[in-house]
């Protein structure tokens, strides 16, 4: 079995260590294409293996056409948005996640950019304090439970939202589980976002639920662009000096919020939040092992197709 590890942000150098040892371990062989520019190297380098593993490489049906012998795809982290899954499932292709492996990171930069919003960008102005606040968390996932459990040790009142998520799992870590996303936005002044972008949740994160959010509001976005409409924030920010958006994914109107905004509106260069080096090993290394597990033991835990 030939693996590919498709990478054109690389993994660091132990992460790609542990990878080589779990793949090899297992009688397999490993082949890596890092720091690749054109799309026509990914296209050539996928025509002989049975495996790939990737972070926020695009594979589309284009790639999975050329890759006559690809069983499984494995994105090393939580999103799979970068992975066309009709291509793969048309085409008997299986593809895997790794949740959970950054859910630590992502929920630490959730905090620090809630820390960064409250105090003012640290402009030197006074702020105010995450003690005794209510957070909302909307979706209560991997990352969401972190998110709970470090915002404790602040002191915060927390509020979780989940359509799919049991009560009893959100009340068992002392949140408050609230019926409604609308309930959540008009219940806490701070929102943590960690919705997928689907069909359903693309562009949900509108206007009217904004609005509904108190005085003093704070939005912090971990998740992914597509689920905030982009152009109703500018509306809702215009309207209301209180609001603040502090996000991990560049919008597509990051010039004119940036231009608009100042002191309200942060956002990173690009997506920053499994990047440390612990989760860098933690997926890689978990989605090696995911590999090794489905072509030895036929295992489909992590199937998202």
């Amino acid at each position: 079995m030939k693996i590919l590890l498709a990478t054109d942000k690389p993994f660091a150098a132990i992460a790609v260590n542990g990878i080589r040892k779990a793949i090899e371990s297992a009688g397999m062989e490993l082949a890596l294409l890092e720091k690749y520019t054109q799309k026509t190297q990914l296209l050539d380098a996928v025509k002989d293996v049975d495996a790939i593993i990737i972070r926020s490489d695009i594979i589309d049906s284009e790639v999975i056409n050329a890759a006559q012998q690809l069983k499984i795809v494995v994105r090393a982290g939580a999103g799979y948005d970068n992975i066309d899954l009709a291509a793969a499932t048309a085409h008997g292709v299986c593809v895997m996640n790794t949740p959970g492996q950054n859910a630590n990171a992502v929920a630490e930069l959730a905090l620090g950019m809630m820390v960064y919003g409250v105090r003012n960008l640290f402009n030197g102005t006074s702020g105010s304090e995450l003690m005794g606040k209510k957070l909302g968390i909307h979706a209560y996932g991997n990352v969401g439970r972190n998110v709970a459990r470090i915002a404790k040790g602040f002191g915060m009142s927390l509020y979780a939202y989940d359509a799919y998520c049991p009560a009893e799992t959100i009340e068992k870590d002392g949140v408050t589980v609230l019926n409604s996303a609308g309930e959540l936005y008009e219940t806490c002044p701070l929102i943590s976002l960690h919705i997928p972008a689907t069909p359903e949740t693309k562009k949900s994160i509108n206007y009217e639920l904004l609005s509904k959010m108190p005085k003093g509001a704070l939005l912090i976005n971990t998740a992914r662009k597509e689920v905030v409409n982009e152009a109703e924030l500018v509306k809702l920010m215009e309207e209301r000096a209180d609001f603040k958006y502090m996000t991990d994914v560049l919008p597509g109107n990051h010039a004119e919020l940036a231009e608009k905004f100042p002191g309200r509106y942060f956002s990173t260069p690009q997506k920053i939040g499994a990047q440390t080096a612990e989760a860098n090993i933690n997926a890689g290394i978990a989605a090696a092992n995911q590999i090794v597990k489905f072509f030895l033991e036929g295992d489909r835990t992590f199937q998202v197709n």
